[in-house]
């Protein structure tokens, strides 16, 4: 597997190592050889090569973090992200606003070979029926005017997960054009319902039995951070030198089956 992925001694940022999906990814490239530095708001218990303690939320303190981190980076894992037991505002923060602005800023570390992947969701499944208007969040630049976007359009982005997570894809399917030119690859992960603290705070808003009907099937089953991760830490790697732009359900088969339901009556 290290032969094929060839991460040995390569430098990768994760961010969101502390827990769920994050914490996966950045424990399976460790075990692959590379060299991990990661970021969240929550301590970890991984042996990173360096771990720094940041806010999606708060671009002062991804600025601080970008500024310390020296040399180049290979590759960017977006793995951080926040659920439904948060402010709409803060959805967008951590899921779309914070996790740009953090690759920008990364960006200029990363040269021909470099690799970016983001976590999305199933829950952007219509991601391709509201491009204009993510088009029109993708075309306001920095931080801080992203978000006076979002407040100013309550009701387009609604509860803010679901349209967090289409922003991840609009925006991995439009730089995907632009970073090739400098050899950098951009692909994003579209996962089912995964057995992360994430799932905890569904089932605290909702009934398990009713979270659990709504997105597993076929499979019968929610995902382990494992095999969330096996898909992300493969789209990074040399071996997928020819993946670009893509956007990956890793859901056990929720959308082909949603895809070829017979329409009722």
């Amino acid at each position: 597997m290290r032969d094929i992925l060839r991460y040995e001694n390569k430098r990768v940022i994760v961010t969101g190592c502390s827990s769920g999906m994050g914490r996966a990814v950045a424990k399976l490239l460790l075990e692959l050889g590379a060299q991990v530095q990661g970021l969240d708001y929550q301590a970890s218990d991984l042996d990173l090569v360096s771990f720094h303690r940041a806010d999606l939320r708060d671009p002062a303190s991804l600025e601080r973090v970008a500024g310390t981190i020296d040399g180049r980076v290979d590759a960017l894992f977006n793995c951080a992200g926040v659920g439904p037991t948060f402010s709409t505002i803060d959805k967008m923060k951590v899921n779309f606003i914070g996790t740009r602005y953090l690759t920008e800023l990364v960006l200029p570390l990363m040269g021909e070979g470099g690799a970016i992947a983001s976590i999305a969701s199933t829950a952007a499944m219509g991601w391709n029926t509201r491009i204009p208007v993510h088009r029109r969040l993708l075309e306001i630049a920095g931080y801080d005017a992203a978000v006076r976007w979002v407040e100013e359009n309550l009701e387009t982005v609604g509860e803010g997960y679901g349209f967090s997570k289409e922003a991840i894809v609009v925006w991995t399917l439009a730089n995907a054009q632009k970073l090739i030119k400098r050899g950098i690859r951009i692909n994003c992960v579209l996962p089912g319902l995964t057995q992360t603290p994430m799932l905890t705070d569904q089932i605290a808003v909702k009934t398990s039995s009713e979270v659990l009907e709504s997105v597993i099937q076929p499979i019968g089953r929610a995902a382990r951070p494992e095999e969330q991760a096996f898909v992300i830490v493969m789209i990074n790697s040399t071996a997928a030198g020819y993946l670009n732009g893509a956007a990956i359900n890793v859901d056990g088969g929720r959308l082909a089956l949603l895809a070829m339901r017979e329409p009722t009556s």
